[in-house]
């Protein structure tokens, strides 16, 4: 009786890691029945989807035709043979994806390009696609992130109203800054005749940069979060060491987004209020294309792609500037860490009970 009691508790502990974006804390968590499985149906579509790797542009209707039929032929065959070797009905999808299935999803569809036409760079192509797609499943549903997204999104009020907070203790120095860089003659220049590639180019710039600061943080951050909870528990393994650092990046990253954009809507309204048509022909040599206009009390308000670029470079400079100061300011760490700090020992605590559950159920 008392094991029987145990397992429901056991069960709800494995629930409530999964929904805090900790599945990794599940200590019966497998790839094999717990990742690739639940994807089985969309890597079946999409294995028989590859038939089309078979074909040839160049070639006539019936020789496309004959191909993707030979095609398909070999891929069902191959899917029968194998679940056959595997002990399955032919015909069955699996219930657990293991090396054999996998290996299987990547590596025939890469081979009817060869088959059928010696077209080695699309065998290479769909053998890298498939891999790339495999290393995102695993990613996605192995760490839990749909789960951390959900879990950020639930505390999105107040994430903003801690970035308000945030962006408040900020205001006595970045935002000065900021808006002297806003009425610079040079900002507008740069950011006028930056080609749109260069925009996405700087763009990607400061996310690498500010992705890099947070990565940095994070070993110690988890370490740190584990000594403090000091719970008579096992020592996290590699991969859920990981699996935290997920749930505090991501929660940083939203943290940082959120800041930078509230401060390109900023700029946005400042820049459509006080840059007028003049202004912009005298900084830039024209006014300027206008993407919306709004006329009130006599005067235009306008906002055009080259305000949109010099608002989103500062909220991109602002974003980074929030990933740096996260990572060498205690003060903005503890004000931002402390409600996803406070919720994470929760979980860890959880997890020693949810061990010494499983520990008594065992020698039971």
């Amino acid at each position: 009786m008392e094991t029987d009691g145990r397992e429901p508790r056991i069960e709800d502990y494995e629930r409530r890691f999964h929904r805090a974006g900790l599945p990794l804390f599940d200590e019966d968590f497998s790839a094999s029945t717990d990742v690739f499985n639940r994807a089985a149906p969309m890597l079946a579509l999409v294995f028989v989807a590859e038939v089309l790797g078979a074909i040839q542009l160049d070639w006539s209707l019936l020789a496309n035709v004959a191909a993707g039929l030979g095609g398909l032929t070999i891929l069902l065959a191959a899917a029968g043979a194998l679940n056959r070797y595997r002990g399955r009905p032919a015909r069955s999808m699996p219930e657990d994806v293991e090396a054999p299935e996998l290996v299987a999803f990547v590596v025939l569809p890469a081979l009817l390009p060869l088959i059928f036409g010696g077209q080695i760079g699309s065998a290479a192509g769909t053998l890298a696609a498939n891999i790339g797609l495999l290393a995102l499943i695993y990613a996605t549903l192995a760490y839990g992130l749909l789960s951390i997204v959900r879990w950020t999104l639930s505390r999105l009020t107040r994430q903003l109203l801690s970035s308000v907070m945030l962006l408040a203790r900020a205001v006595p120095l970045l935002m000065i800054f900021a808006l002297l860089a806003f009425i610079n003659t040079e900002m507008w220049q740069v950011f006028a005749k930056v080609s749109d590639p260069g925009l996405v180019g700087i763009g990607l710039l400061f996310v690498g940069m500010g992705t890099a600061f947070l990565l940095a943080r994070l070993p110690r951050e988890v370490r740190e979060l584990e000594q403090e909870v000091g719970i008579d528990a096992p020592p996290l393994g590699t991969r859920q060491r990981r699996n935290v650092g997920a749930v505090l990046f991501v929660s940083q990253a939203v943290q940082v987004l959120t800041v930078a954009l509230m401060v390109t809507l900023f700029f946005i309204v400042f820049g459509a209020i006080a840059i007028n048509a003049e202004v912009r022909t005298l900084w830039i040599g024209s006014a300027g294309d206008p993407l919306v206009s709004l006329h009130l009390f006599g005067t235009a308000f306008q906002i055009t792609p080259e305000l949109l670029k010099v608002a989103g470079g500062l909220g991109a400079f602002t974003g980074l500037y929030f990933a740096i100061a996260m990572l060498t300011d205690a003060t903005y760490r503890e004000e931002f860490l402390s409600e996803v700090t406070a919720d994470l020992r929760s979980v860890f605590r959880e997890r020693a009970e949810y061990i010494r559950l499983r520990s008594a159920a065992a020698a039971a």
